[in-house]
């Protein structure tokens, strides 16, 4: 008996006991990767389900190309939509299988929270964006004036009242619970919002380091199915059993080659390489631009070891080349080997709560975070790349931060430059 008594004490809530040490969520969280609509799948039943999942897998993963296309040519701010709307669906997927693992009842607060913490965080991240890249823009009206100046503050004060609300709806018998997933929403949120919004300013950097990183993370991940369903032998890691060293090793070489000739398409037009700046005159978003030296070709010296076989080829110790391509080599190298880390540890997290998928709205594919938990991970290497080897400051950005100063401090950071181009000899004055 006072075993018993001390089995129940332990129990956080009555939603335990049935729930006991294991979580199986296979029956709860639904599965996209056998699914198919009704009339692909009768067409394709009298295939053997290995063939039958590879052509659904196919046709899908052209759809989605296919539609990424179109994103492309409807532009940046389509595609920042895109981003937003991906990140909300793969938020409430993360979300919906928390809420399967604790099974809390009777808490009706808490989803409404959840959701919350995302729009909070969305306000802060997004801001923080329109700030640097629309500071002309918002300061043309008081209102929008007070937003910018206060943004942070807003942003926290909305903050602590979600934290406020967290800790007013907590209920005895499901502390633990509570905790978990309020710990679990935040992990969310890192994992989604602060990813999205690093896609988002590497958008703005050109649509260049959008398309490149997320076609490569897509090369290789179809090439690497590609090479592994045809000739996998070797398996690679016990957490993905259908992964092979044979598509690993495939994808890569498949993922280099791929980004150098799709980066040496995208540099030829300033569409996809211009950074996009909001032009005041316009009144809109633009993505005109002279194309900066990263993207035209530059006369480079080789090594003397491969002097003389240059030398042979084209007559002189130096080759040709466009400076992008020798950082789309770094970019391939990394969604390549380091990239697909990002799927294991997605298919880690699913094994842990006995799930195949994170939903079921792709058929062949499973849930939007099945196919962005790669994405995710390359979006912060290049945002940390382009900071790191590449970021020069905008003149038009740091305009806008000049624009948005008092008058008083805008002439005198005139008066300053003026006198310092004076004195260097860079700017002559007019004779009295």
């Amino acid at each position: 008996m006072a075993d018993l008594r001390k089995r129940n004490l332990d129990l956080d809530s009555e939603d335990d006991k049935s729930l006991g040490n294991k979580v199986d969520l296979s029956n709860t969280i639904p599965s996209g990767t056998d699914k198919a609509p009704e009339l692909l799948d009768a067409t394709l039943s009298s295939l053997p389900p290995r063939w039958r999942n590879w052509v659904i897998r196919g046709i899908f993963t052209w759809v989605m190309i296919f539609g990424f296309a179109l994103m492309i040519y409807a532009g940046p701010l389509a595609l920042m939509l895109v981003v937003l709307a991906v990140q909300v669906k793969c938020f409430a997927e993360i979300i919906n299988i928390g809420y399967a693992v604790y099974k809390i009842h009777g808490l009706p607060w808490f989803r409404s929270l959840s959701w919350y913490f995302l729009i909070t965080s969305n306000y802060f991240f997004y801001g923080e964006s329109l700030v640097d890249y629309f500071g002309v823009v918002d300061n043309r009206t008081e209102f929008l004036r007070a937003l910018v100046k206060y943004h942070r503050f807003i942003s926290f004060s909305l903050y602590i009242g979600g934290f406020v609300w967290f800790v007013l709806s907590l209920v005895k018998r499901y502390y633990m619970k509570q905790f978990s997933l309020f710990a679990w929403t935040h992990v969310a949120l890192l994992i989604v919002v602060t990813q999205s919004y690093l896609i988002i300013r590497n958008i703005f950097q050109g649509l260049i380091w959008f398309i490149v990183p997320v076609s490569m993370i897509v090369c290789n991940d179809v090439m690497a199915y590609m090479f592994g369903f045809f000739f996998g032998r070797t398996p690679l890691i016990k957490l993905s059993p259908k992964k092979t060293w044979e598509g690993f090793i495939g994808g890569g070489f498949a993922t280099v080659i791929f980004g150098l000739l799709i980066s040496y398409v995208l540099c030829q037009y300033p569409f996809f390489v211009c950074p996009i700046e909001f032009n005041e005159e316009l009144g809109r978003m633009t993505l005109d631009c002279e194309p900066s030296p990263l993207f035209r070709p530059q006369e480079y010296t080789v090594p003397a070891s491969l002097a003389p076989v240059v030398r042979m080829v084209t007559g002189k110790n130096t080759v040709m080349i466009i400076p992008f391509l020798l950082h789309s080599l770094s970019m391939s190298v990394f969604s390549s080997v380091i990239g697909p880390f990002g799927g294991f540890f997605a298919s880690g997290f699913k094994r842990a709560f006995k799930i195949k998928d994170f939903g079921d709205i792709i058929p062949g594919h499973g849930g939007i975070m099945d196919r962005f938990d790669c994405q995710y991970l390359m979006a912060t290497f290049v945002n940390v790349y382009i900071s790191s080897f590449i970021r020069m400051d905008s003149p038009q950005k740091l305009l806008q931060q000049i624009y948005s100063l008092k008058p008083e401090l805008q002439l005198e950071l005139f008066t300053a430059l003026r006198d310092s181009l004076t004195t260097r000899g860079i700017l002559q004055l007019p004779a009295p």
